[in-house]
């Protein structure tokens, strides 16, 4: 979901549903909305016959009538579980929009962020959307950490930018007002992150200076780490703005956790499409920019609260 530069990096962040029927000139369409997470099912996305860029999909996609969405679905406020155990968030209402310019279904299928770009390279997705950060180092299929090749890299449709951001226990910030200020703590951070990634490289920094290292608690999802900071496990936590300052805004109706800082190393969240698959990439692109166009996209961070990470267009590998 993440998480820095938002929900990105090592192994991968970083995650909408409606449903109608119109009837047009005496046929009927059909807005059918399909998530599956295990054995769950729920409103996702839309699939019609009358989708004005159907015919840019890749034929294969276009049988079946379903794109599967790899996605970690802990990550709100861009995926998660919603009380009745409906996928819900800015991911799934995005390709609920997209989905109906492509005619298609977009079923969400659960996942650790870590695994994600790795289950796509095995065909268990067509595409992954998990609020996660497009990087050159995923472009190119490079660990983050090491530098060393892990395998073939994937392609990236970029749609939000977002940054990364400390938060912790309110009334409680331990003199902590940004990343240098974690030496000698503890943080808490989704697995596979960039904010992982950012912990690691700045433990290193003050090592580096004679100070105490940063010990870091690495979970397989975002609301793991809230848990344990909740409890006072931990001197702070960090992930992507978007989900830091949701869990601030909601978590213990706003008593739990407190933002500190700025958010840092802004980057784009990408869905992200396998090498050689550009037909479809391509097609997400173009039904990404008509939902810019046509103003399903800011309905969408409007009803979020993310307008301020909107995009004007979609662009293909963005990331740096």
């Amino acid at each position: 979901m993440t998480a820095s530069t938002t929900r990105r990096t090592t192994a991968a962040r970083t995650r909408i549903a409606a449903v109608g029927a119109i009837a047009v000139a005496g046929a009927m369409l059909l807005t059918a909305c399909g998530d599956q997470t295990g054995s769950d099912s729920g409103s996702d996305s839309t699939q019609t016959s009358a989708a004005p860029l159907a015919d840019k999909l890749p034929q294969s996609i276009r049988d079946k009538g379903v794109i599967k969405v790899g996605s970690d679905i802990a990550y709100p406020p861009v995926e998660f579980k919603d009380g009745a155990g409906k996928t819900a968030g800015i991911d799934p209402d995005l390709a609920a929009a997209m989905g109906k310019q492509l005619g298609v279904t977009f079923q969400f299928e659960n996942g650790t962020f870590d695994t994600l770009i790795t289950g796509l390279r095995a065909k268990r997705y067509d595409i992954a959307m998990s609020a996660m950060t497009d990087t050159k180092d995923r472009q190119d299929g490079v660990d983050s950490a090491t530098g060393k090749k892990v395998g073939e890299g994937v392609d990236f449709v970029d749609y939000f930018s977002a940054g990364v951001s400390i938060y912790t226990k309110k009334g409680a910030d331990k003199g902590i007002a940004s990343w240098s200020d974690l030496c000698g703590k503890k943080i808490v951070v989704q697995r596979g992150t960039v904010s992982e990634d950012l912990a690691k490289a700045e433990s290193k920094k003050c090592t580096e200076g004679g100070k105490g290292a940063i010990a870091i608690e690495a979970f397989d999802n975002d609301q793991q780490a809230q848990t344990r900071l909740r409890a006072g496990g931990a001197d702070a936590g960090s992930s992507d703005y978007p989900v830091a300052a949701y869990a601030v805004k909601t978590s213990g109706g706003g008593k739990d956790f407190q933002l500190v800082g700025e958010q840092v190393e802004a980057a784009p969240y990408g869905i992200a499409v396998a090498k050689g698959n550009e037909e479809l990439r391509d097609a997400l692109k173009a039904a990404m920019d008509a939902i810019i166009k046509n103003g399903e996209y800011k309905k969408v961070m409007d009803k979020w609260g993310v307008s301020a990470g909107m995009v004007t267009e979609a662009k293909v590998n963005g990331g740096s």
